[in-house]
């Protein structure tokens, strides 16, 4: 059983061989000029990391690996130090609004081991440097060490986190309930509120931006409408509330909003936290091809999956001069600790859980299909 589906995946191999992209290139590619899009984030005995040092595309950065292994984690750390540069609130503090520890103590984000303990985080952007310490027994964002911050805050960063968990159906009264009470949501729900609402641009959209919302309305089939902070979806039967839309619409929906508003120009970062969440499959190629069009437009882009066709699309569609890398998250088998190999190349991405639980999967439909005579 094992040789044929080697000599099946040996095929395929030799088949896409020449589609794959050299490391080299893709560095030509993404460092030709000077990009402000982030470049490297390290984080120590952070959260479920004890050590990290991650080099980032300017284009698209695909996050795989099993549970646990800090993917989530890693987007909100760059999230947080993307939005202080609107806000202005200080590192630590958005840190401790997007992972909501308990208390809100910050010192619960130091991985967990007996004793005193530091952790530190540490975002690359260009020539800029925002780095964060504070022990395991701080309680409040002040008692934290910052260094970095004047400099990383001169150039505002457009930034946007879509969540898992889809918000726009919910939105009604949110924003003023959350600004106005202690509600236990982490401050990425209301911030991707904020980021909807936004009114269209006033100036006229370019013509590929144009294209990318007629492509999205094709796909939905209507537009997206804002009525007294409820969403709706405007088609030929009239306007129908987001509470009664399958959920994968509602996602091409926020993005339809998020282009249309401005909220993803050149030079904006998003993060998008597993877009596979209840979209049917047949639609995973259109979300990915408007992530690939926001990354040639200039959009640096953060993408956390466990969805094999996510990662299939991406490598199907993808053009000469994109810009992915994928970062295999993984637990060393002897240490325990997490570490990440990364590359711009599908076939090169190891270790991949979802690829070897799609092999496996072949390998039982063969042996069942076989009646069991194969091995």
């Amino acid at each position: 059983m094992r040789a044929l589906s080697s000599w099946v995946v040996g095929i395929a191999l030799g088949m896409l061989a020449s589609l794959k992209i050299s490391p080299v290139e893709h560095r030509n590619a993404a460092g030709g000029t000077k990009s402000m899009s982030l470049s490297r984030i390290r984080v120590e005995h952070f959260t479920a990391f004890d050590t990290l040092d991650l080099e980032l595309s300017s284009g698209v950065n695909v996050l795989i690996g099993a549970n646990a292994t800090g993917k989530t984690h890693l987007m909100k750390v760059a999230y947080a130090a993307c939005d202080i540069t609107k806000t202005r609130l200080d590192f630590a503090g958005k840190l401790v609004r997007v992972f909501l520890p308990s208390g809100r103590a910050l010192g619960r984000l130091v991985k967990r081991r007996q004793g005193n303990s530091r952790g530190s985080v540490e975002i690359f952007r260009g020539e800029h440097r925002l780095r964060v310490s504070f022990s395991n027994h701080a309680t409040v964002p002040r008692s934290a060490t910052i260094t970095g911050a004047k400099s990383w805050g001169t150039e505002p960063i457009e930034c946007v986190y879509i969540p898992v968990k889809e918000m726009l159906s919910n939105a009604p009264g949110f924003r003023s309930l959350y600004a106005q009470r202690e509600v236990h949501f982490e401050e990425i729900y209301a911030d991707i509120l904020d980021r909807a609402y936004r009114p269209a641009l006033r100036d006229p959209m370019d013509g590929r931006r144009r294209q990318l919302l007629r492509n999205i309305q094709r796909a939905m089939e209507g537009k997206i409408v804002v009525k007294e902070e409820e969403f709706f979806l405007r088609n030929q039967q009239g306007n129908l509330e987001f509470s009664l839309l399958a959920e994968g619409m509602r996602k091409l929906g926020l993005l339809w909003l998020l282009i249309r508003n401005g909220s993803l120009p050149g030079g904006s970062i998003l993060f998008w936290d597993e877009p596979e969440t209840n979209l049917n499959p047949k639609q995973s190629g259109v979300l990915i091809e408007i992530l690939l069009e926001l990354q040639r437009l200039g959009v640096q882009a953060f993408l956390a999956t466990h969805d094999y066709v996510i990662l299939k699309e991406l490598d199907l569609r993808r053009r000469e001069n994109d810009r992915i890398l994928f970062h295999a998250l993984y637990r060393d088998e002897s240490s325990g600790e997490i570490g990440c190999h990364s590359t711009p190349a599908f076939l090169d991405i190891h270790p991949n859980a979802i690829v070897e639980t799609f092999a496996d999967l072949y390998d039982r439909e063969v042996r069942r299909s076989l009646g069991g005579m194969i091995r």
